[in-house]
């Protein structure tokens, strides 16, 4: 951690909002309900951090989310170092014991938008992020939702700590950290996962083969189906599957179509094996789904 050591400068950037939510706040709010799942104990903007940097060497109690809008930065743990540029997050878990140190790098130093959070469902969204010992860095899809919500954390935070106030910034943090999982879950835009999903929607009424999609993307079947698998849970197949569903649900909802031609126009020429595969996702039948009051 020789990085973090030589670099120490926590705060004092020009222009830098910071809150930090007095302790024993922080303590009665986990003994709550609502704030005991999830509670914002620090967070900031720090805006070209020139010589900011930060070394625990037995990590922090909190969990740390840190989001780099420009500039760029590193960050070690778990004996690793790793590069943390323009629309990256860094995530560090709490509790773990576990050393860590990060700050901006020398020529281009970045500036970042971070939060600090205590509570029983951090771990868990945490974990759904992917991030692990080896991973602390995510790349972003959209960096600027991210740094809304933020601001909307410290905005609020700056106007008071009370417990409604805690209650009110628990649910943005829970918004920001379940984005943070999703999305790790979106494929890259060129990416040939994003060509496969996108080849898929556009052809809801028809039938793919997985060697086909394959090829066409640039990838052996079993590196698309493992993609597919870390994106969306389930195969190829199943996807498409699920987007013909969801075309036929809206073709149910909103028009007097027969069944079976709501199967036609999702590629699915047999009634009866139509009513079968949607049955299978959803528990009732085509008609019976049509006939349910909704709204």
């Amino acid at each position: 951690m020789t990085k973090g050591m030589v670099v120490e400068r926590a705060t004092g950037f020009q222009n830098q909002r910071l809150v930090v939510v007095p302790r024993p706040l922080v303590r009665e709010a986990l003994a709550r309900p609502v704030t005991r799942r999830l509670v914002v104990t620090d967070a900031g903007v720090f805006p070209v951090a020139d010589a900011h940097g930060r070394h625990r060497p037995e990590g922090a109690h909190e969990t740390i989310v840190i989001l780099c809008v420009a500039g760029s930065g590193w960050v070690e743990t778990a004996g690793n170092r790793f590069d943390v540029g323009k629309g990256a997050a860094v995530v560090l878990p709490g509790g773990t014991g576990e050393a860590h140190a990060y700050g901006a790098s020398t020529d281009d130093p970045w500036t970042i938008w971070w939060c600090h959070v205590l509570g029983s469902d951090a771990a868990e969204l945490i974990e759904e992020s992917g991030v692990r010992a080896g991973r602390p860095v995510i790349p972003l899809v959209a960096v600027d939702r991210l740094t809304a919500m933020l601001d909307e954390i410290i905005t609020a935070l700056e106007q008071d700590q009370s417990p409604a106030r805690l209650v009110a910034t628990a649910g943005m943090a829970w918004k920001l950290l379940a984005t943070l999982a999703v999305d790790r879950r979106v494929p890259g835009q060129g990416t040939p996962l994003q060509q496969a999903i996108k080849f898929l929607e556009d052809r809801v009424d028809g039938a793919i083969r997985l060697p086909d999609l394959a090829s066409l993307v640039g990838v052996s079947s079993s590196q698309l189906s493992k993609l597919f698998r870390e994106s969306t849970g389930g195969g190829v197949l199943a996807h498409h599957t699920a987007l013909k569903m969801a075309r036929a649900r809206l073709l149910l909802d909103t028009t007097d179509l027969p069944v079976a031609e709501v199967g036609r126009e999702v590629g699915l020429t047999d009634q009866f094996y139509f009513s079968r595969q949607f049955r299978r996702l959803h528990g009732v039948s085509p008609r019976a789904y049509r006939a349910e009051r909704k709204g």
